[in-house]
């Protein structure tokens, strides 16, 4: 394995360790429903992301982002490493949202909601997040 991938499943690694322990204070601090909708924001994201995929409803140009967008993510390189505490994991969350602007711009607010598996009040802060 080259120094690359070593690096990058090292920086995997604190983010999921960072992420599991937010979840965990907050299940810890009495806020169960928070840390549940926390804990299925990744999963619920790349399923989200996988019907925006294939819907027709949506622009080839920001399908082609979407996919830019999965590679961006999985690829070891960032704009900023994500070992860098907050800001590291901040410029993906910042390009995600930049692309789900674009496609509710694109396609509207209902397409995203047709595929969003989390709860309402989640996918509701995520279009707010993304109208900014």
């Amino acid at each position: 394995m080259t120094a690359g991938w070593v690096g990058a499943l090292g920086a995997a690694g604190v983010a999921l360790a960072l992420y599991a322990a937010f979840v965990g204070l907050l299940a810890a601090g009495g806020r169960r429903e928070e840390a549940r909708a926390v804990a299925r924001l990744v999963p619920d994201c790349a399923r989200l992301a996988a019907g925006l995929a294939r819907d027709p409803r949506v622009p080839r140009s920001r399908r082609v982002a979407l996919a830019a967008l999965a590679l961006y993510l999985a690829s070891p390189i960032d704009l900023v490493p994500d070992v860098v505490p907050v800001v590291g994991l901040l410029d993906d969350a910042l390009l995600v949202l930049l692309v789900l602007r674009g496609i509710v711009r694109a396609a509207g607010a209902e397409v995203l909601g047709d595929h969003w598996p989390g709860s309402p009040r989640t996918l509701e802060l995520l279009l707010r997040a993304a109208a900014r």
